[in-house]
């Protein structure tokens, strides 16, 4: 549709780069107000992960034909695209180059520009970071939708709302950040389907995966699967987002809570944040608050990445006293006691626990405390809570770690974890209106 060419800019005296609607369509009104559009809804974009966008001009080439062309910043760099072809990143790279774009998007969300493209290809990987490119078929929030999705834009990265010609809205790329960060963490999208024909018969009724990398949070692999979620109104804004992904990408060595080991607070501030963005925890004061050391033992918080496999967490009265927690906290509220903090989680709804659930089993299996093929079983069991009748669905998933136990199959403090998940889980179900 277009090619891009590298120029010198003779009156500023600066090397730059020239997209050229290419070919014929660069003679077609409707094309040329497309790049048109490109230039204007970058121009409001002023971000330093963003393209700048310099002019925007058209001209007769040398053959008679209109051509529209817009000048933006040169940057050198290598495609994402082509470094996760080489193989899954690293999650804390991953999840650090997935927090760049987000934050160009929060940007862009706030004045009003929907991207509608994100994708492994338009996102650069420069000396300076992440970049964001192509705001090629960029639209402004509750925009209709005038053109034909097959026309524009990447199979695997568009939200499936796109496909019923839904108005535009962020939403569209959160769930896009979501493919995006997914590919970055296994190497591949969620999704097998890579065509439109394949897309719109695809069925997307059930949960979406939960991406799976040595060492991820399992908070932050339950993020991207609520990014993936059918529903736009379940996906958290991308504001949220960016916040949550930037402190989970923080180096171990930053800030640190007073008297609390640095690994500890590094690992329970970006679990706290993760956990605040699904709106599960709220701050109440502890009459006893654990030990440091406590603290780190709590399943509902992961431990910092090992190159060794690290034991795995069991419960403590921490993390079994959110069931005390009968009423939620209006106001958010924290009592320091030797720097420790405790967070409690109140009234999660039904999707939130199976997703607790699962990623506690993701946190096994990492640590290879339980086998994949255990694993595997016990999520898509735990899965067939979001359809159908969640009380039986519960009867079954306990009956499968039951019987998963009586195999030998889970270690006592992989048993110990999950019978709090399975609390959560019966107490999300008989509370039906907050499923």
């Amino acid at each position: 549709m277009s090619a891009i060419w590298r120029a010198f800019d003779q009156s500023l005296h600066r090397m730059v780069a020239v997209k050229v609607l290419d070919g014929p369509l660069g003679a077609d009104h409707a094309e040329r107000e497309l790049i048109r559009r490109e230039a204007r809804a970058t121009a409001r974009l002023i971000h330093p992960d963003a393209i700048e966008v310099y002019d925007y001009g058209e001209t007769v080439t040398s053959d008679g034909r209109m051509a529209a062309y817009v000048v933006m910043r040169l940057l050198d760099g290598t495609p994402l695209a082509e470094r996760i072809a080489e193989g899954p990143l690293p999650w804390r790279e991953a999840v650090g180059i997935a927090a760049r774009v987000a934050t160009v998007l929060a940007a862009a969300h706030e004045r009003g520009v929907v991207h509608r493209d994100v994708t492994a290809e338009n996102v650069l990987l420069t000396p300076d970071g992440a970049k964001l490119l192509d705001f090629g078929i960029a639209a402004f929030v509750g925009e209709p939708v005038s053109d034909r999705v097959a026309d524009y834009g990447t199979p695997p990265y568009v939200a499936p709302e796109r496909l019923t010609g839904a108005p535009n809205d962020p939403a569209v790329d959160v769930y896009s950040l979501g493919v995006l960060l997914f590919a970055m963490l296994t190497g591949h999208t969620p999704y097998p389907e890579t065509t439109w024909e394949e897309i719109e018969k695809a069925d997307r009724s059930g949960p979406p995966p939960m991406p799976y990398a040595p060492g991820l949070p399992h908070d932050i692999a339950a993020l991207c699967r609520r990014c993936l979620d059918a529903d736009p109104a379940r996906r958290p804004k991308m504001q949220r987002l960016a916040d949550v992904l930037t402190q989970a990408a923080a180096p171990p060595g930053g800030p640190v809570t007073v008297g609390m080991p640095r690994g500890v607070a590094v690992t329970l501030s970006v679990a706290m944040t993760v956990a605040a963005a699904l709106g599960v925890v709220g701050w109440t004061d502890a009459a006893a608050p654990p030990e440091p050391s406590e603290a780190a033992a709590s399943p509902l918080f992961v431990p910092a990445p090992r190159t060794e496999p690290t034991p795995f967490p069991t419960p403590t009265p921490a993390t079994k006293a959110y069931r005390a927690t009968s009423e939620p906290v209006a106001e958010p509220t924290a009592e320091h006691s030797a720097g420790a903090e405790v967070a409690r989680i109140t009234r999660v709804t039904l999707r939130e626990a199976v997703d607790a659930f699962t990623a506690t089993v993701d946190t096994a299996e990492a640590n290879r405390l339980i086998e994949r093929h255990v694993a595997v079983d016990l999520v898509q069991v735990a899965g067939n809570l979001l359809s159908g009748d969640p009380a039986g669905a519960l009867d079954g998933l306990r009956t499968k770690v039951r019987d998963r136990d009586r195999e030998g199959l889970l270690p006592h403090s992989v048993r110990q974890a999950l019978e709090v998940r399975l609390s959560m889980i019966e107490d999300a179900v008989r509370a039906p209106s907050r499923t």
